[in-house]
């Protein structure tokens, strides 16, 4: 995989070198990423990822927060806003999809009940939508071609739209 010039301000070189080392071993393929969050008071906590800054969470009045921040599940509609572009954009440019613009908008439906304890089933999102508006010189057949290649390989679109394994423990 080579580019010749730098498109969508995208390292594909890093990218590239990347894929080359899983070529040569699959093990370099699995890896593990971690979050350390902690609780600040109320609804409010801090989430502390590598050597970021922390990030924060709090939950609007209307569900007893102090609406400092984003809440856990616009956190989550965002971290698949960014997942998605980030495909988007890594695949325009292997593809030499040169992209003017990217705009994803995500919506998701919960029915509140059994998070205030008012039933019993799904606490969490009944559907997501995500609606991605992309403006390039390429042609409409090249665009959905991408669009159907960065569906396929989301790794947040695939966690959230499949069952996945998660273990809570009490240490």
């Amino acid at each position: 995989m080579t580019v010749e010039t730098r498109l969508n301000d995208v390292n594909i070189e890093a990218v590239g070198a990347l894929v080359s080392a899983i070529q040569q071993d699959k093990a370099k393929a699995r890896t593990t990423w971690a979050a350390h969050v902690r609780w600040q008071g109320g609804f409010q906590s801090t989430a502390k990822v590598r050597a970021f800054a922390e990030s924060h969470s709090d939950e609007p009045p209307a569900l007893g927060g102090d609406d400092t921040a984003p809440n856990p599940v616009e956190q989550l509609l965002a971290a698949l806003g960014n997942c998605l572009a980030v495909g988007y954009a890594a695949n325009a440019t292997v593809a030499g999809i040169p992209l003017d613009s990217l705009a994803i908008d995500l919506r998701g439906d919960v029915n509140l009940h059994v998070f205030l304890g008012l039933a019993q089933g799904h606490a969490g999102f009944d559907s997501i939508t995500a609606k991605v508006r992309i403006a390039s010189p390429a042609p409409a057949a090249d665009i959905e071609a991408l669009h159907q290649k960065v569906i396929a390989s989301s790794p947040v679109g695939h966690t959230l739209g499949n069952p996945v394994p998660v273990t809570v423990e009490l240490a």
